[in-house]
């Protein structure tokens, strides 16, 4: 895609508030004034609803927006079953929980003509697609823009891009993720990916529970970490095809497709808080300690799907942006711990400041997995030099990291627990940690 294209596709954002209402028409006079659905809806168009919640759910809570279409979702013929490809769904029965750390290089290239659909492949999860609970994580390495449309039911798609910008055509407008943002994708709502450069390359949370929301912030006050204003919606864009389009749906677990005889991306206008948005990490607003220590790693947290337990995620989304770190008598890299949350780490530039990088170590497209209660913290090369630095004041601003953290345990699929990019001898990174004490 051209300069001017891609300014283009990014410009088409508008400011919102995270979760709020908000309403975009492509035509003038394509929203109805006062009612949802009028007896006619305005220019012809049909009135839909989209729910994400259950219709009684607490009103802070509720997502759904009305849509304003060209035609009405139903119309379309049967789907038929279609091969899942690399993608697994929750129940992951095929292997045991592993108890081991675990570390992976980026995905090896896809054959050329792979798009975002095809170029999914999934290295574990938990919980179960079909009640609702738990998530799955997934990396992606396309080389081609999809000609087809593709539904979740499963389970909205939070997308990393790692390398390589994308263009998202979705049922409400347009919406580009670049190497440093993160675009959602509502559960159910139908999308095309676009690729803005040759080839790209990121990570993928499917998560089965309640729709990601910012998280409350007690005691650091009103403002800090993610601000709402900050998360973009797109403008509503529609397209008007009649011909042939695949259109694939993730239901259950696997995949099924039809082909319509138009586009599902025909909305005009839409309004509601159910939308799909992308957010801008370096616009996080990192909190840490001026004094001594340093906070826990919750204070990272970008977005969170809460549990039927207060404070236990589902799944959080948490990012680890440029900072300041000033803390006195601190060991400032992130501390030993063994953790009752399950964290899968991906990095999408530059360094982490507690894991080695270059070959062999953890780079830009690779992760890791820290599964619940396994010992894991900075490898001896970084402790050995965290523990003799002289500790001034420190911009930490040559990396961006991210961490997928999970309630349950993380049960690898077979494709991921034997995969040759899976690195073979991840603890001797801890080999050599000395004994110093001597009483």
């Amino acid at each position: 895609m051209s300069a001017d294209a891609r300014k283009t596709a990014a410009g088409l954002a508008h400011l919102t508030g995270f979760g709020n209402e908000h309403s975009s028409e492509a035509v003038p006079g394509a929203l109805p004034e006062g009612r949802n659905s009028p007896q006619r809806a305005p220019l012809g168009l049909y009135a839909e609803q989209l729910s994400g919640t259950a219709f009684t759910e607490p009103r802070a809570h509720n997502r759904r927006s009305w849509l304003y279409r060209i035609r009405p979702s139903a119309a379309h013929p049967a789907f038929t079953r279609a091969d899942n490809g690399a993608l697994r769904t929750a129940p992951f029965t095929e292997s045991v929980p592993d108890p081991n750390r675990l570390r992976w290089d980026p995905l090896p290239a896809p054959p050329a003509g792979t798009d975002f659909l095809a170029g999914l492949w999934t290295l574990g999860g938990n919980g179960d697609a079909t009640q609702r609970t738990g998530m799955a994580v997934h990396l992606y390495h396309a080389t081609a823009g999809m000609d087809r449309v593709f539904s979740d039911a499963d389970g909205e798609l939070l997308i990393v891009p790692e390398r390589g910008g994308l263009l998202l055509r979705t049922e409400f407008g347009v919406l580009a993720a670049e190497p440093g943002h993160i675009a959602l994708v509502p559960r159910g709502v139908r999308f095309r990916v676009e690729l803005l450069d040759a080839t790209a390359r990121g990570y993928v949370c499917e998560n089965y529970g309640a729709p990601f929301r910012l998280p409350d912030l007690g005691p650091i006050g009103a403002n800090g970490l993610a601000n709402p204003r900050d998360f973009h919606a797109p403008v509503a864009a529609y397209e008007d095809v009649e011909g042939p389009v695949e259109v694939v749906s993730k239901y259950c677990g696997n995949l099924w497709t039809a082909v319509y005889d138009h586009s599902p991306l025909d909305v005009v206008a839409w309004h509601g808080n159910l939308v799909p948005y992308v957010y801008d990490l370096r616009r996080f607003n990192a909190l840490g300690s001026i004094t001594y220590d340093h906070p826990d790693p919750s204070v990272f947290t970008v977005l969170t799907s809460p549990s039927d337990t207060p404070g236990l995620a589902g799944v959080d989304f948490v990012a680890f942006v440029p900072r300041w770190l000033v803390g006195e008598d601190t060991f400032r890299p992130p501390y030993f711990h063994r953790n009752v949350m399950s964290e899968y780490m991906g990095l999408i530039e530059g360094a982490y400041d507690a894991k080695a990088a270059g070959e062999g170590g953890f780079v830009p497209g690779g992760g890791s997995l820290h599964t619940m209660m396994s010992a894991h913290g900075p490898d001896r090369e970084t402790f050995d030099r965290a523990s003799a630095a002289e500790l001034r004041p420190q911009k930490v601003d040559d990396g961006l990291a991210f961490m997928f953290e999970t309630r349950w345990p993380v049960t690898l699929t077979p494709a991921a627990a034997g995969a040759p990019h899976l690195q073979q001898g991840y603890d001797d990174v801890w080999r050599g940690l000395e004994r110093h004490f001597r009483p």
